[in-house]
């Protein structure tokens, strides 16, 4: 289910401009369709987190995956803009019930001690769904149009989602869910956001997605300035991110037992923030593949740490609080397209990523200092 529902998340970067042509808009109001999806995923986490704690993860999932896919197939038929735009909208309000509750019902079945390594592979999955939809998604794009894309898409999460309904019939949580009543839900929120490595976790993925996932929907559109029309190469330069993610996954493991957390969080910043300083410089887009995929190394090494700090925010309420970190980070890839669509429209676009890579930078160093595993000393004495 996690590959499947990740399929959808970049299927529209490559073929931004083939859209704009289609539909008769502007590029800058086309890239705006990853902002359609992103913002009302951001705003219905809280949501979609306290349905995953009280009423189960499994239903959730299943009934959020085949609304997705819904949602893609009308998208394939619409005749205007405003109704996919609508469509992404629907989509967006869903998606959140998969892959971050997935992340929760992760941090429910594993040991904090083996958690990294579990969500290492778990991001694995998603991310070969991250890079098989991008770069299928070119393909499909330069063969069959952007139509063919939410049809394809859309019908194989449609046979994904069944499957998995038959297959999670059987499962049954660890614990039973306590009994749902609004007194709960508040102390919940409360519990979590009382943790000060709350604050730290939610406001560096913000920041995180702005500046690095908010350019994606601008790599067809940098390319096209450089003479590259084919959406094929664009799907493989934005695949080429997943790429790199998939490559700490199969690595992660072997990192962590080697290196401290705080210097991966350093490492994985630092390769994040050159990374965007290379994109800014115009390179062919073979080189951009490489860099690209630098920059999905990089910034999953990083994430990847913060994200294993989200799990312990609470025990009693892993999906509100997975649910929140995803609500900010969805909201920083809402917002990171009008960010970089000033800047390109006013011809800074250059400068903008490159202030990217310092912010980029200075997560990386205040995650390092502020993030601590407070429960481990505990964990070793017992």
């Amino acid at each position: 289910m996690v590959f499947s529902s990740t399929l959808f998340s970049r299927i529209v970067d490559p073929v931004i401009p083939q859209i704009a042509s289609d539909l008769l808009v502007d590029l800058s109001t086309a890239a705006l369709l990853s902002t359609a999806f992103t913002l009302p995923y951001a705003l219905m986490q809280p949501v979609l987190g306290t349905a995953a704690d009280f009423f189960g993860k499994t239903k959730l999932m299943n009934i959020s995956l085949l609304v997705v896919s819904v949602t893609a197939l009308i998208c394939a038929v619409a005749s205007s803009f405003s109704v996919v735009a609508a469509m992404r909208v629907a989509a967006g309000l869903t998606a959140g019930g998969v892959f971050p509750v997935a992340m929760a019902l992760t941090g429910d079945l594993v040991p904090v001690q083996q958690r990294q390594v579990a969500i290492g592979r778990l991001l694995a999955v998603g991310l070969t769904g991250n890079v098989v939809g991008a770069g299928i998604a070119g393909i499909i794009g330069d063969l069959l149009g952007w139509r063919g894309i939410f049809a394809v898409f859309g019908t194989f999460g449609l046979i994904s989602g069944v499957a998995a309904f038959y297959a999670f019939r059987g499962f049954r949580r660890p614990t039973p869910p306590p009994p749902f009543n609004r007194a709960a839900v508040a102390t919940n929120f409360r519990s979590i956001f009382a943790e000060p490595r709350a604050k730290v976790c939610f406001t560096s993925v913000f920041f995180e997605a702005i500046f690095i996932h908010g350019l994606f929907p601008y790599v067809a559109i940098l390319l096209l300035a450089a003479g590259e029309t084919r959406a094929s190469i664009a799907g493989l330069v934005v695949a080429a991110f997943g790429m790199g993610g998939v490559v700490y996954s199969v690595t992660v493991g072997s990192l962590v037992a080697r290196i401290a957390e705080r210097k991966l969080m350093l490492i994985g910043g630092a390769l994040a923030a050159t990374a965007l300083v290379l994109a800014a410089l115009h390179f062919p887009w073979y080189v951009q593949i490489g860099v690209f995929s630098l920059l999905g190394f990089g910034f999953y090494m990083l994430h990847g740490c913060i994200q294993v700090h989200v799990t312990e925010l609470s025990e009693t309420a892993r999906g509100t609080a997975a649910s929140l970190h995803s609500s900010f980070f969805f909201i920083g890839q809402a917002t990171g397209p009008i960010i970089y669509g000033f800047g390109y429209s006013h011809g800074f676009m250059e400068q903008t990523i490159i202030v990217g890579a310092g912010v980029v930078m200075v997560v990386a160093l205040v995650c390092s200092r502020l993030l601590r595993h407070r429960r481990q000393p505990l964990e070793r004495q017992g």
